[in-house]
């Protein structure tokens, strides 16, 4: 029999604010990772910060906001009505304390518990905090949520508002950086929510005029768009819809109160299920719901009385009310969108002409696939049965932990060694694996119907459930992990092509990566360097100095599960794909799979590495 363990007053232990948040950082800002994916926790300080900053904006205080971020040193300030003095301390370091538990003061607001900038303070290395109002100041400065200096000025010329500077802890976020196009796009989204705000981000202005339609015109290809964007505004709801001539699933983004809600929620739900009611009492006809989203752009933002969020990191509203003497979430938008785009469509038939084609098209072609997309079903579920090309995690999107879905990864690999390293040394619990058999098809200018005929790609979708939409997407992150050689290039290529293709939504939202794996292995008795570069090889070589054993990784079979474990565990590197914003998708493919060219030619010479700049079939 087991000894019984001992469990006693000793065994209880009360941990202090910042304790908790520095033992149970995911509990308040989700996944940590290293700064590559937009959703890991340094972005996540940001941007509760400058919620802060927001919310003073919206309150009528300050129209601008300055941030910078110099290494690995952020600063935020703002011009709103700053901290009131006395509570400066407080506000940053004790818990449930904050003015927006007072809905007077803080009406429509994202952070209403009290924690954010309390986790960015523990979290931090350093973490500084000054407030000026009425002609005078205090500041506050902390090391790891401990309060190491404070002061306060009787007298100051400085400008009323509030200014925060943070490093973020580098033993809890390991070997980040950040990565401007992140910050840019989080700036981008509040401007877009807040006509009147500027935005200066280390000198560059951000300002929008129109809202939700520059956020589609600036993230979309505005000629590829069937008609203009339609732009409906109310008191506390804004929407811009369009459709896609080329792309074949939907695509939204939706806020509530600034913030973005990228699981979407109860509002997007709303949105999706309004839009799709009012089109067929339009036309008075009976459309498959699918008919009509097909192809759709869209987006949602609405302002909601103390908003319930489905987690910390708010990425899913679950409220159903609106709040006040407002109606239901779900009513209030059925309602205005019932309204608005209804009389939209009457006043512009020529607009419902090229709606009414499309959904007819998407009609026509859904129709056509039925058949084959009940085979490919079918085959994928025996596939599945039997075959070893998905090795599946344990936690999936839409279980009860919503946090661990932030964690999950599909690593996408080729070949047997490969496959079997990862597969080895995977977490069990977050990471799946999915087995190409050889080269991918090259999909470029072939329809959607090729996916469910060909079988790498029909399963490849079933696996990530991304058939109807992005909602059913079962990992957050999906990495390509192939040799960093001319073959291991093309295959990247090859798959980068077909989500371009068929779904350029997971590379909008920032679902894909590409696998960086070391080239060379520096070792002696005592020490081994693992080496990602010829820069870093001979750095390793001048540490170790005399003459260490050097080894050169051809292929990622060629390292041991034991290695590899270090490679896609807290010390992972991807490197996100992400589009040019200079080119249309069209241009983009035709560019990297089209004809050959001496342009193109070029191009890839001089830039054989990740993300887009990689080996092209024939080049």
């Amino acid at each position: 029999m087991a000894q019984e363990t001992k469990y006693t007053e000793d065994n209880i232990r009360s941990l202090d604010w910042k304790e908790h948040i520095r033992m149970r950082p995911g509990m308040y800002i989700g996944k940590l990772g290293d700064g590559s994916s937009p959703d890991d926790g340094i972005y996540i300080l940001v941007k509760e910060v400058l919620d802060n900053s927001i919310d003073e904006f919206v309150m009528g205080g300050g129209k601008t906001i300055e941030v910078s971020v110099q290494g690995n040193k952020v600063i935020v300030r703002d011009y709103g009505r700053g901290i009131p003095l006395g509570k400066v301390v407080d506000v940053v370091s004790k818990m449930n304390t904050g003015g927006k538990y007072d809905s007077k003061a803080f009406k429509k607001s994202v952070g209403l518990n009290g924690v954010g900038t309390k986790a960015v303070n523990a979290l931090s290395t350093y973490f500084r905090v000054e407030s000026t109002r009425d002609g005078k100041s205090a500041s506050a400065e902390f090391e790891k949520g401990t309060l190491t200096n404070q002061d306060l000025l009787d007298e100051t010329s400085r400008r009323r508002g509030t200014k925060v500077t943070f490093i973020a802890d580098d033993s809890i976020f390991k070997n980040y950086k950040y990565r401007p196009e992140y910050i840019v796009k989080l700036l981008k989204n509040y401007v877009y929510l807040n006509p009147g705000l500027t935005i200066v981000f280390n000198g560059e202005k951000f300002y929008s005029e129109n809202g939700l339609k520059d956020l589609l015109e600036d993230n979309n290809n505005v000629e590829d768009m069937l008609y203009p964007i339609i732009h409906l505004r109310g008191d506390d709801i804004e929407v811009a819809i369009s459709h896609s001539k080329t792309q074949y699933s939907e695509e939204y983004y939706s806020f509530v109160n600034g913030q973005n809600t990228s699981q979407g929620g109860t509002h997007l739900a709303a949105f999706r299920e309004a839009i799709v009611k009012t089109v067929r009492e339009y036309y008075g006809k009976n459309f498959d719901a699918s008919d009509v989203r097909k192809s759709i752009i869209g987006a949602i933002s609405i302002k909601v009385m103390e908003p319930v969020f489905e987690s910390q990191t708010k990425t899913k509203l679950g409220s159903t009310e609106m709040g006040g003497d407002l109606p239901t979430v779900r009513t209030y938008i059925n309602d205005f969108v019932k309204n608005k785009l209804d009389n939209y469509l009457h006043r512009n038939t020529d607009v419902a002409e090229q709606l009414q084609k499309k959904i007819l098209q998407a009609e026509k072609e859904r129709k056509e696939l039925s058949g084959i997309r009940k085979l490919a079903k079918d085959r994928a579920k025996k596939a599945s049965l039997h075959n070893k090309k998905l090795r599946d995690c344990r936690i999936h999107f839409g279980d009860t932990k919503k946090e661990a879905y932030l964690e999950t990864t599909l690593f996408i690999t080729e070949g047997d060694s490969a496959s079997g390293s990862i597969t080895k040394s995977r977490n069990v619990n977050t990471q799946a694996v999915f087995s190409l058999k050889g080269k991918p098809l090259n999909s470029y200018g072939l329809s959607k119907k090729i996916v469910y005929e060909n079988e790498e790609f029909n399963l490849l979708q079933s696996a990530l459930n991304i058939e109807d939409g992005m909602e059913g997407l079962r990992y957050n992150n999906i990495v390509i992990a192939t040799d960093a050689d001319v073959d291991g290039m093309h295959i990247r290529l090859l798959l980068i092509t077909f989500f371009l293709q068929f779904f350029p939504e997971v590379i909008k939202e920032g679902h894909l990566y590409i696998l960086e794996t070391p080239l060379f292995r520096v070792r002696n008795k005592k020490e081994t360097i693992y080496c990602y570069s010829e820069e870093e090889k001979q750095a390793a070589i001048n540490k170790l100095r005399g003459k260490p054993e050097i080894t050169r990784f051809k292929g990622l079979g060629e390292i041991s599960p034991n290695e590899f474990v270090h490679f896609i565990g807290d010390d992972i590197r991807l490197d996100p794909v992400m589009l040019d914003k200079e080119m249309s998708i069209e241009q983009m493919l035709e560019f990297y799979m089209g004809k050959n060219t001496p342009d193109r030619q070029k191009f890839i010479i001089n830039n054989l590495k990740v993300e887009l700049d990689l080996l092209d079939e024939g080049a």
